[in-house]
């Protein structure tokens, strides 16, 4: 996977509380947001690629369900993590 145990914990370090904080929404967020980008990018190659296409849709959906989460919970935890990933514009 392009993803190992190293490059995640860096990811959990950066946007969690700890290098093994991966359960608190930010971290989720992080992670699923590199995952959806490196699939996007195989799609743009790969476009007929229908079940990698179906788990992109998943992973933006666990997403929102989390980004919704968070705006309800704590709005600046929310603004923080959007302004940190570039999620928004």
């Amino acid at each position: 996977m392009f993803l190992d145990s190293e490059k995640k914990k860096e990811l959990f370090e950066k946007y969690g509380k700890s290098a093994t904080d991966t359960g608190s929404a930010e971290s989720q967020i992080a992670l699923f947001t590199v995952r959806i980008a490196h699939l996007t990018e195989h799609l743009k190659s790969n476009h007929k690629d229908y079940s990698t296409e179906r788990a992109l849709k998943m992973l933006v959906g666990k997403r929102r369900r989390l980004l919704d989460y968070l705006i309800k919970v704590d709005i600046n935890r929310y603004r923080a993590i959007i302004k940190e990933l570039g999620i928004r514009k």
